[in-house]
């Protein structure tokens, strides 16, 4: 080979290196064409995990691909989230988290290595997730009311779990004991099967627990049920009046779970993903099941999340401000 060949050669070569930085990671025409990693960053067995799981073969039909569940719990959702936030943006790297540890986090930390509202694309709901407010069944209350009598009486001598600080239940009971003007101390564990086991096993006197994880235990008696946090009963327990019920007007919240890819991600690879989720959702299977855990279907889009999870950001700031919540 001579010298002008060689020289050919290297041209052509640093030619294609140069243009391939330029080139999108992935397009829809073709995509996706090799299994598809959800990453939850949660522990399993909690709400999120059960959710992401229930809907990846369903959404692996829908793109005629698998789609796997990779847990990456710790750091308050942090670790799983980066992880995705840093994946290459070609849509086989997707995000499932709860509504509340994504928007609540920028408040709650005073150093983030990501910014979700710029660095995640926002792809569609997967559905809102009832809360309860469950005690252990030692404690002598078979009702919010009188659960909240009892602490005020008790100041600061219950405690409550959680799947983490920042975790969707730690927020919600901060919020809940705001509204109701009580006290308790805060127990993290690192999944939302950890803090109900806690439940269960009487280390923690109450909880606020997503309905979807904690059925089981309701039905074998492991838990008491005293009250729902939305604004209306839960047709799985229809005998469960709500807290707007139980004394605290106005008192109406639930929990979401979205689905989110690297910013970066080719349009077109987007709305491929957005609309096979929609079509999973609209799976009877698949509705049956999320009705049977008492997860509500919600297939909104990605426009609607961008929306909700900018509302939720102000909400949990103003909580932040009220309460006196100290960044990390």
């Amino acid at each position: 080979m001579n010298i002008t060949t060689c020289k050919a050669i290297y041209q052509c070569c640093l030619a294609v290196f140069l243009v391939l930085p330029t080139m999108h990671p992935a397009t829809a025409q073709g995509y996706p064409d090799r299994p598809i990693r959800v990453i939850v960053p949660y522990g399993p067995g909690g709400m999120t995990d059960i959710a992401a799981r229930s809907i990846a073969p369903f959404l692996g039909q829908a793109l005629k691909q698998s789609v796997f569940v990779e847990n990456r719990p710790g750091g308050s959702t942090i670790i799983g989230t980066e992880a995705v936030v840093k994946a290459r943006p070609d849509g086989y790297t997707l995000l499932v988290i709860s509504g509340t540890a994504l928007t609540a986090n920028p408040v709650l930390f005073k150093k983030m290595p990501y910014d979700a509202a710029k660095e995640l694309i926002p792809i569609n709901f997967i559905g809102a997730v009832p809360l309860v407010l469950a005690v252990h069944p030692s404690l002598p209350v078979n009702s919010a009311t009188e659960f909240i009598a009892l602490a005020k009486s008790k100041t600061n001598s219950l405690n409550y779990s959680s799947a983490g600080n920042g975790s969707g239940n730690h927020l919600f009971a901060e919020l809940f004991m705001h509204s109701a003007g009580i006290d308790a101390q805060h127990i993290p564990y690192k999944s939302g099967s950890e803090m109900l086991f806690a439940l269960v096993g009487g280390q923690v006197s109450f909880a606020i627990s997503a309905l979807v994880v904690a059925s089981p235990v309701i039905k074998s008696g492991g838990i008491k049920v005293l009250a729902v946090t939305s604004q209306r009963r839960n047709a799985n327990l229809p005998g469960v009046p709500t807290l707007d019920e139980s004394g605290l007007r106005g008192f109406n919240v639930t929990e979401w779970v979205g689905i989110f890819a690297p910013a970066g991600t080719p349009p077109d690879v987007i709305e491929r993903i957005s609309t096979a989720t929609g079509m999973a959702l609209q799976n009877a299977e698949l509705v049956a099941k999320f009705k049977a855990l008492g997860v509500e279907v919600n297939s909104g889009d990605g426009k609607e999340l961008a929306r909700v999870v900018n509302s939720d950001i102000a909400r949990w700031a103003q909580l932040a401000q009220e309460v006196k919540f100290e960044s990390q």
